[in-house]
């Protein structure tokens, strides 16, 4: 491992490293060089799905135990090849200056600000008003699990099929799962995404009334699986795929075939959906990217007769 204090040359640019030895997840000694590394590994993977998009950095300069917090504003210390995306924000009735990590040295530049979790818009900087993809964000209410999200998922990916429109599934990296529907055509969060998610709740709340709830009111959400359309807005962000999480251990929010998903649903164990750093890399190098169509598939958003 490189030692702290060091520069190091990353794809042609230079980069001063510190506190490498740091650990951030006290319960397994994983460091932030770890970390680093972690992210260099599925680099490949990754950056395609960062590349042109808004980034919220989450950051735990003190580790998984300490305080974080979120910063949209890309800090003014970055290297001046960073490149960054002017959006406007209602917040601040100004345009904030987001990081773009579309590159390997600023992908480990963000990581070795101890920026654990990589949080993306739903929209390209370019356009964005436009979601390049529709998302279902299933949270499990205990003693519900994953296994309640998974059984969930699949009668989803029936109901997208009958429209026509393929999805994928991912893990949260926490304790759910995500589905995402790519579309890459034409398309609004009001009146288009965010409608349609919210449609897709209500009617699966309607017709499994005992299993999914559509409201995050905490009193009706014990032991049902909440199905989260609101992350379908232009202000929002969502966990991007193969980023670390801040759990006692490096889980990393990984892609998922549908065949797993069936497996978990079947044998009732949420374990088996729980992907820590090091086999996410293993998956990468086996299985190549599952989440690749989401950069190139094109559908049309269906109209929820």
């Amino acid at each position: 491992m490189t030692p702290a204090g060091t520069t190091v040359a990353v794809a042609g640019r230079q980069l001063s490293l510190s506190n490498l030895d740091k650990v951030l997840y006290p319960e397994v000694g994983f460091t932030k060089g770890h970390v680093i590394a972690y992210y260099q590994a599925v680099a490949d993977a990754l950056l395609p799905h960062l590349a042109g998009r808004p980034l919220t950095l989450k950051r735990y300069p003190n580790g998984v135990d300490g305080q974080f917090f979120y910063e949209k504003r890309c800090p003014q210390h970055r290297p001046d090849w960073v490149e960054v995306a002017p959006i406007w924000s209602r917040h601040n009735n100004a345009e904030v200056g987001y990081c773009v990590a579309g590159d390997l040295p600023t992908l480990v530049w963000v990581a070795n600000l101890a920026s654990l979790e990589l949080h993306t818009s739903l929209s390209r900087a370019d356009d964005i008003a436009r979601p390049t993809m529709v998302v279902f964000d299933l949270d499990p209410g205990p003693p519900a699990t994953i296994v309640e999200c998974c059984r969930v998922a699949l009668r989803l990916k029936d109901l997208f099929e009958h429209l026509g429109l393929q999805s994928f599934a991912k893990t949260s990296g926490s304790k759910g799962l995500q589905l995402y529907a790519p579309l890459n055509t034409p398309v609004t969060y009001e009146g288009g995404t965010k409608d349609f998610a919210l449609a897709v709740a209500q009617l699966f709340e309607q017709r499994f009334p005992s299993e999914v709830v559509s409201s995050m009111r905490k009193d009706i959400r014990p032991g049902k699986v909440l199905i989260d359309w609101s992350q379908n807005d232009e202000h929002k962000t969502t966990v991007c795929v193969y980023s670390l999480r801040a759990r006692p251990q490096p889980t990393v929010s990984t892609p998922v075939t549908w065949e797993e998903v069936a497996r978990v649903a079947e044998a009732g164990d949420p374990d088996l959906l729980v992907f820590r750093a090091e086999e996410v890399v293993d998956r990468v190098a086996r299985l190549g990217d599952l989440f690749a169509p989401l950069n190139q598939l094109e559908q049309p958003l269906p109209q929820l007769c």
